[in-house]
């Protein structure tokens, strides 16, 4: 995978304590990365070679080239 195109998602934290967790690609999805971001803070992710899907816990705000998401929680 080129991942100078890949997608990106943007993510911000609305409550302290948001958890933003990458998954793997292949046959068995597994938990890869987790990040911790506190209110305020803002994360920047990549959908890559090893990265298919990111989880997110928590209420933060998510922006996507698709549009903005913001959870419930």
């Amino acid at each position: 995978m080129d991942t100078s195109m890949a997608d990106y998602v943007v993510i911000k934290a609305k409550d302290q304590g948001v958890v933003v967790i990458g998954l793997t690609r292949g046959q068995n999805t597994k938990f890869h990365h987790t990040e911790k971001l506190d209110k305020g803070e803002v994360l920047i992710a990549q959908f890559t070679e090893h990265t298919s899907a990111i989880k997110v816990r928590g209420k933060a705000t998510i922006l996507t080239k698709y549009g903005t998401i913001e959870t419930d929680q």
